[in-house]
């Protein structure tokens, strides 16, 4: 099975102030749909500017939504602890309404504990504050009688089947799968200890089974991988570029007491489980994940090589036009024929 969607995903990062990050990002957006992808997601971050770029996901996205026409929009995640579950339904419920029901509702426990004591929450409870969020969310969505019989408006019954939950978990993955929901799996995520030669795709290929074994009868799988791409023309451009971007992150642990004695580029590149460098170098490495060759939906981020905005823009011309079809993702009806050399 190969992807059949094709994603953009951006933790908003852009070596700027916030305004131009967000006048960047919603160009690279655009720039996305152009080139033929199937969806741009967003991920939410409290604080951290250096993590993530995007506090407000839902006001981000409605904006987008006014700039584009077809490709859907996606949170990958908000953070569900940290937010009132009506007040995040009511506000998915408006943007799915004026986005023209493009919206994909991802959804994750998070896992910054500082952001949880700055909202008054003990991190240690966010897994059951998130099953109890969630579970109004559904309601909500579905049209149940909320907390004192008020009923959700607008009416959003389709968001209750684009939920997404986020998860580093096999359990975590089974509660996906028994709730019918779409498995968003991380571009990246930490060895058991004892384990450093274990893959991205050892680590997954278990979750997607549990997923798999717990889907209610007759449910299709929606299964997204995240992964980190960077595509350029050269080689050394490539390198070149992850040089700077990885390097930005070593001087940033460092500087907090972090270093781990692997923060040589070629180490980083590893340990970050990024798929770098030139067209037919990215396709061979992504060919040999075989977690794509389960997933529905592959979603593309640059993070955590970080490059400037126009090589963004170039690696998801190569990502749309030569990358993704070489793993047998197919472009929406009309656009093959702009696919970009």
């Amino acid at each position: 099975m190969a992807p059949k969607r094709l994603g953009f995903f951006t933790r908003v990062l852009d070596e700027v102030g916030p305004a131009e990050r967000y006048r960047l990002a919603t160009e690279q957006i655009i720039h996305a749909e152009r080139c033929g992808f199937d969806s741009a997601w967003v991920a939410q971050h409290h604080f951290h500017e250096n993590e993530g770029g995007l506090p407000a996901p839902f006001v981000f996205l409605a904006q987008v939504a006014a700039r584009t026409q077809r490709i859907r929009l996606g949170t990958g995640i908000v953070t569900l602890p940290l937010e009132l579950p009506i007040r995040v339904a009511e506000d998915a419920a408006v943007l799915d309404l004026v986005s023209g029901g493009r919206l994909e509702m991802g959804i994750g426990p998070g896992g910054n504990h500082a952001a949880f004591r700055a909202f008054g929450l003990d991190a240690a409870e966010r897994g059951a504050i998130f099953a109890g969020n969630a579970a109004l969310l559904r309601t909500a969505w579905e049209g149940g009688a909320l907390p004192g019989g008020d009923r959700l408006y607008p009416p959003a019954p389709g968001l209750a089947g684009r939920i997404w939950q986020a998860t580093f978990t096999v359990e975590g993955a089974r509660r996906a799968g028994a709730a019918g929901d779409g498995l968003m799996l991380s571009r990246t995520q930490p060895r058991p200890e004892g384990t450093p030669g274990m893959t991205l795709a050892d680590i997954q290929n278990p979750m997607v089974d549990a997923y798999l074994a717990a889907l209610p009868a007759g449910c299709a799988p929606r299964i997204l991988a995240s992964r980190s791409v960077f595509v350029a023309d050269r080689r050394d451009e490539a390198w070149r570029l992850a040089e700077q971007g990885l390097g930005r992150f070593r001087d940033r642990a460092a500087a907090q007491g972090r270093a781990t004695g692997r923060e040589t580029v070629a180490e980083m590149v590893a340990d970050f489980d990024v798929h770098l460098g030139t067209v037919a170098e990215v396709v061979a490495s992504l060919q040999a994940d075989t977690v794509l060759q389960r997933a529905t939906e592959l979603a593309v981020q640059v993070h955590s090589v970080d490059p400037p905005h126009p090589f963004i823009l170039r690696s998801l011309e190569l990502v749309a036009g030569q990358v993704a079809p070489a793993l047998g993702w197919v472009p929406p009806g009309g656009l093959a024929e702009r696919r970009v050399a």
